[in-house]
């Protein structure tokens, strides 16, 4: 799985913390997104998503 997280966060100005608090995850699971190492539920990728007015297709590639 390959993300954009690092990116958008960075253009939003959102910590790794901050986005674990707006869809109720510890930080640890935001940061083994980033590095490829967490594949998230759907429900996770769709809150994530709308965090940052995305589609889960825009934050996620799921193509091996």
């Amino acid at each position: 799985m390959k993300t954009n997280l690092p990116e958008l966060r960075h253009e939003s100005g959102i910590t790794q913390g901050e986005l674990a608090n707006k869809v109720g995850v510890r930080r640890e699971t935001i940061v083994r997104m980033e590095k490829g190492l967490y594949v998230p539920s759907l429900k996770l990728a769709m809150d994530i998503a709308d965090v940052f007015g995305k589609t889960v297709y825009e934050v996620f590639s799921f193509k091996e």
